[in-house]
């Protein structure tokens, strides 16, 4: 089934001066649109019902592209009614979410040839890095505000930025001066790969932070490991979250360390060979962390988390095709949401890593309801992981996407601070094909019909 397609033009903003690329720009909206790639002449549709799904969607970027942030980097305003995303051009700009769904999404362009760190969680401002500095910038005025220079040390290639919740700290991940390199064998039976080289090489990291107001300078933590993903909690100023990168079932991949100095903590640890989990995350709230786990890898799919104060642990099983890239969870907590996997993804093959014929990936954006398993109140012993298993509702078909690293893009969703809509990177309607880059948009689905 598909819906009729009623297209208007509009200029591209591709090109045109700074001045006319820094104005508002409202688009008009389309009834309806399928799902199909659209031709390289004519805009993606900007609003419609997914025929598969009954669920609305709507685009935000401008016609020539433009993509959200990372899944666990905050690209809201503390109100929520502003969302960052990166315009094809290179541009930081704004997208005004108090609309959406009642009229065309309007755009605002903020700063050129700018990528953003996050926003702020208690300012209207944007943090990014311009060439050894690090500069926010207020998402209404537009003005810039300089925050501090950052150190030789924090300026190599492969360096991670992240902003705590009450922006008093910046805290980085860069190459260790003093460490030492430590090369590691890799296990027995591993394929011998490039990712497996690259982490067996040893990679001597630090985690630091610095003080936006005085510039001290921190070291927190100093390890011989693939340093990465480093986020910071919504709600505690001091609590860091990071990961051992790398061959994941070579790997106890998730810990946190706290920006006082306390050691390192490893949040999950593998208890079966093969056993895989990551793209770790926050709760809304700060106290908990959430991940995808398998036990084994390609086999036994949940998304996991436990809690920071009790260690408690809840696993919530989902199906094989409803595994995803990444997961998130909704402002109050109380259901998620996953981007689905492609073609090539960890759920396409079986555990012995032979690819299922048909491949056993879905690809479709989910909303995830949280059910208990029959008999899970009962407590024989309080230490026990407590399961549950999640219900799926498809929300957008991403059949046409590429989620290849090199010709497409991870969807990264988000929730709006609302929780009804979710905000995510496709290429559905510009997917050229096998060995060309796809062109990303930024696009929101209604939770609700």
């Amino acid at each position: 089934m598909r819906f009729p397609l009623r297209i208007v033009s509009l200029p591209s903003a591709s090109g045109l001066p700074l001045l006319v690329l820094a104005s508002a720009i409202l688009w008009s909206s389309l009834d309806a649109a399928s799902s199909a790639p659209t031709t390289p002449t004519s805009p993606p549709p900007r609003d419609w019902v997914d025929p598969d799904t009954g669920h609305r969607v709507i685009r935000l970027s401008p016609d020539n592209g433009g993509s959200s942030l990372y899944f666990h980097q905050n690209g809201y305003t503390p109100e929520g009614d502003k969302l960052i995303i990166h315009t094809r051009d290179g541009a930081l700009a704004t997208v005004n979410l108090t609309t959406l769904g009642s009229s065309p999404p309007k755009l605002e362009i903020v700063a050129p040839a700018t990528r953003a760190i996050a926003t702020a969680w208690r300012t209207r401002e944007a943090y990014v890095r311009r060439d050894n500095t690090i500069v926010a910038l207020h998402l209404d005025t537009r003005a810039e505000r300089l925050i501090l220079k950052l150190p030789e040390v924090a300026l190599a290639r492969g360096s991670a930025y992240a902003l705590n919740c009450d922006e008093s700290l910046l805290v980085g991940i860069a190459r260790d001066p003093d460490g030492k390199t430590i090369p590691r064998t890799p296990p027995t039976g591993g394929a011998g790969g490039t990712l497996e080289a690259q982490w067996a090489a040893g990679t001597p990291k630090m985690i630091y932070t610095i003080d936006i107001k005085t510039g001290a300078f921190h070291v927190i933590h100093r390890e011989n490991d693939w340093t990465n993903h480093l986020q910071c909690s919504p709600t505690d100023p001091l609590q860091i979250l990071f990961c051992h990168e790398g061959p994941w079932h070579f790997n106890d991949r998730t810990w946190t360390v706290r920006a006082d100095g306390s050691p390192a903590r490893l949040l999950h640890e593998r208890t079966m060979n093969m056993e895989i989990e990551g793209h770790e995350f926050f709760s809304p709230d700060g106290k908990k962390v959430w991940y995808d786990l398998q036990t084994p890898r390609s086999t036994v799919f949940w998304l996991a988390n436990v809690d920071l104060t009790t260690g408690h642990r809840m696993w919530f099983n989902l199906k094989r095709e409803e595994w995803s890239v990444h997961y998130n969870v909704s402002p109050d907590g109380k259901f998620f949401a996953g981007d689905g996997g492609g073609s090539g993804s960890v759920a396409a093959s079986s555990g012995d890593g032979v690819r299922l014929d048909p491949p056993g990936n879905g690809q479709w954006i989910y909303a995830f309801y949280p059910a208990p398993v029959r008999g899970s109140s009962f407590r024989e012993k309080s230490p026990l992981i407590d399961i549950g298993v999640l219900k799926s509702e498809r929300l957008v078909n991403m059949a046409q996407h590429s989620y290849s690293k090199e010709t497409g893009v991870e969807p990264n969703l988000t929730f709006t601070r609302d929780g009804k809509w979710l905000i995510f990177s496709g290429n559905f309607h510009t997917n050229p094909g096998r060995g060309q880059r796809a062109t990303t948009h930024t696009y929101a689905v209604q939770i609700a019909k």
